[in-house]
């Protein structure tokens, strides 16, 4: 295993030639110095010790660690302004979480979308591996469908002392989020309001992110003072702070997401927190954080040259051997590209037409889960369904009979949430939207099991981050899925992002940097 690129003993000759310039440009670790020829006409790089011909200027050395918000890391207890998002039905493995934890960056476990079980059994293995330290977290995902089940996931997180707590999928304020934002919260002895768990919320609009850089509204913290959710006292610091110290702004994401661009959408929603900040008077700003896209170094240094203070890497996580996909889904998302995505409807918003991201080479999902939103659409029962239309979902989506579906449908849910049976044989519709679920849930399924039986059905979500990887990572060790820990896929992306960002600091001095000085190629890391 390698030292990390850019560290090499120190020179102090010039270098004017377009390789030499190249090469000393990726020396980042070292202080590099402007210097002109002999005749002044010609600038070129020297590193190291300060040359003895004429210098122009100096830059200081440059490590991965300082590209992001200093705040981020020493809120968080770690090293990297680096985050390994939370992929749903526990993707993002407990394993994942504590190769992030160990290697002093915050990762997140998927909890979306498991049994209450599943999230409890996952907390009590992180909270023994990872006793001591703080710089791990579980998602805590939006259930419009289900309030009980997401009060009952926050409650489980908060009792268990889960330190840091990613929000996702909200499209209002919840009991259940303003509730992880205020339990624990208490003035130290000089008077500063501290944490018991830190809430990060990922959004993907202006009028979501008001939400959570705003205070927990009034009414919702009466209710769960009411409720003996939390103190009078908890309660009235609650409407003293925002309900998230980091926002992640989710721009062009797999799963859940808007499709938006980054660089419109991250200095729209940083102009907001500065503005709600003076209005509310929080002592410290609100950290701005940068998720979707993310999946090569260019991108990365992108999102900090546009002031994100931590970035958050989800899709190209979901190929790393941590990852909790089979090796055939693996193997489909190391074969992608930028334009093999493709937008599917939502399992766990079905009824309200919600989409999101999904990999669309080598998998007929999304057209055949669009197919069921449409004839759910356009129908008000299963009844009600022409037989021909019924006999093609039955024979190319479903593959049994829609009878069949409904038997497993309402055993599942029996043991779920039994008001949702209730609620189904009431309203033939609903019953419909929850056997057309049974695909899209078990679509996802199928990728995590490998059920090669099905590998046409697979749902994989994926932006287009994951071609992009594909691409930069292709004819190096990287390239294989074999060798895609999430911790090597992490150090790569910060270092060439943090070579990419000196080179673009030499540029604008107008240092003559070839083509190749943008681009990093993977190697590993210690």
């Amino acid at each position: 295993m390698s030292l990390l690129a850019g560290h090499a003993p120190s020179v102090s000759t010039s270098a004017h030639s377009p390789e030499e310039i190249a090469a000393r440009a990726r020396l980042i670790r070292e202080p590099v110095h402007i210097v002109t020829d002999p005749t002044g006409r010609e600038l070129g790089l020297a590193t190291g010790a300060r040359p003895g011909g004429p210098l122009l200027g100096t830059l200081p050395p440059l490590y991965p660690e300082w590209l992001g918000g200093r705040t981020f890391c020493e809120a968080h207890g770690v090293r990297f302004p680096y985050v390994a998002g939370e992929m749903a039905n526990g993707i993002a493995t407990t394993r994942m979480v504590t190769a992030m934890a160990r290697a002093d960056m915050l990762g997140f476990f998927g909890a979306a979308g498991l049994a209450h079980a599943d999230v409890e059994r996952a907390v009590r293995t992180l909270s023994d591996e990872l006793a001591g330290r703080t710089n791990w977290g579980v998602n805590l995902i939006h259930s419009p469908a289900e309030p009980a089940l997401e009060f009952r996931v926050a409650k489980l997180l908060l009792r268990h002392g889960v330190p840091r707590i990613s929000v996702s999928a909200f499209m209002e304020l919840t009991p259940a989020v303003v509730l992880c934002s205020a339990r624990g919260l208490r003035r130290d002895a000089e008077g500063r309001i501290l944490r018991r768990s830190k809430v990060l919320a990922k959004v993907s609009r202006p009028e979501v992110a008001l939400k959570f850089l705003s205070p927990a509204p009034p009414d919702l913290l009466r209710r769960l003072v009411t409720d003996g959710e939390l103190t009078p006292e908890e309660a009235d610091l609650a409407a003293r702070v925002p309900v998230a110290e980091d926002i992640t702004v989710e721009a062009d994401s797999g799963g859940h997401t808007d499709n938006r661009p980054l660089a419109a959408l991250l200095p729209r929603i940083a102009r907001l927190r500065d503005e709600l900040g003076g209005r509310f008077g929080y002592p410290q700003p609100v950290r701005i954080g940068a998720a979707g896209g993310l999946g090569t170094p260019d991108a990365v240094a992108a999102a900090f040259a546009l002031g994100a203070s931590y970035v958050v890497v989800g899709s190209v996580h979901q190929s790393a051997v941590e990852a909790g996909l089979s090796d055939e889904a693996k193997a489909m998302l190391a074969e992608a590209d930028v334009a093999d995505v493709t937008m599917a409807p939502a399992a766990d918003m079905f009824e309200w037409g919600v989409r999101l991201q999904v990999l669309s080479r080598g998998t007929m999902f999304a057209q055949r889960a669009a197919r069921l939103h449409t004839a759910y659409r356009e129908h008000g029962s299963l009844e009600e369904l022409p037989p021909s239309l019924r006999a093609a979902i039955e024979r190319d989506v479903l593959r049994a009979p829609v009878d069949e579906i409904w038997r497993r449908t309402r055993a599942f849910w029996h043991e779920r949430d039994p008001d949702e049976v209730a609620r189904a044989e009431a309203d033939p519709k609903h019953r419909m939207a929850l056997v057309f679920r049974w695909y899209l849930g078990s679509s996802s399924r199928w990728a995590i099991t490998g059920e090669s039986s099905r590998r046409g059905d697979y749902q994989i979500w994926c932006g287009p981050a994951m071609g992009a990887f594909n691409q930069w990572a292709a004819g190096t060790f990287l390239a294989q899925p074999a060798n895609r820990s999430v911790v090597q896929i992490a150090l790569n992306l910060l270092e060439g992002a943090a070579v990419l960002t000196r080179a673009h600091q030499l540029r604008t001095y107008g240092v003559p940097l070839p083509a190749s000085a943008f681009t990093y190629t993977p190697c590993r890391l210690a």
